[in-house]
């Protein structure tokens, strides 16, 4: 399958560098990619590097692995033509930065980020995943307590969370939730706040969270 990958920070290398291991096709999408292209050849040379607009015209799913401040703005960029009817598996995170450590939300309670991305591309299938995890975690969940943790999924096609949840599998994923529509991401970003907090007591990143009934 080919993937285009939003965003060349930590999270979009892991993920693009993770799919071309599984022998998929990937174009990361970045804002300038001749000041990005020596940086990211030397990361995984089977990943091809474009704009966001090539990186989305690519794939036939697309990740967001930027960050949530000006997601939508890169998907604006990347071009609604080469968007829609496709999957866009949703990473970012509303964090709000503004007042220095820890970060607030900049939206929450009645509305998402996931939400609003779903409302600016209404045909974009939306698929609120991994962001309740950091980057190397992401694509290889067995980093953590062998893989026997939890990862919560959202988005109002149903057809869209199947194909996810595929992807998410070949991560090696196995305890995944299907929390509902995409209103749900109002709660899976919520995370994020005990999750900055809980980086800061255990000075690392490399947890997560897991259900017990």
């Amino acid at each position: 399958m080919k993937y285009g990958v939003l965003g060349t920070g930590m999270v979009g290398l892991a993920i693009s560098n993770r799919l071309a291991e599984l022998g998929h096709e990937v174009m990361i999408g970045t804002r300038e990619p001749s000041k990005s292209g020596d940086k990211l050849k030397s990361k995984n040379d089977a990943v091809k590097i474009g704009t966001f607009a090539e990186s989305a015209a690519f794939g036939e799913v697309i990740f967001n692995a930027t960050g949530g401040a000006v997601s939508i703005d890169a998907l604006k960029m990347a071009g609604q033509a080469n968007l829609n009817g496709k999957v866009l598996v949703d990473i970012s995170n509303p964090l709000d930065y503004s007042k220095g450590m820890p970060p607030s939300l900049f939206v929450g309670n009645t509305d998402s980020l996931g939400e609003q991305v779903q409302r600016a591309f209404p045909k974009l299938k939306v698929v609120k995943a991994l962001n309740t995890v950091t980057a190397p975690i992401m694509v290889n969940p067995k980093r953590v307590a062998g893989g026997d943790h939890d990862l919560f999924i959202c988005g109002n096609d149903a057809g869209a969370k199947e194909t996810v949840t595929g992807i998410l599998r070949e991560f090696g994923w196995t305890n995944i939730h299907d929390l509902g529509d995409i209103t749900n991401a109002r709660a899976v970003e919520a995370v994020l706040p005990i999750w900055v907090r809980l980086y800061g007591k255990f000075g690392t990143a490399m947890f997560n969270f897991k259900i017990v009934q």
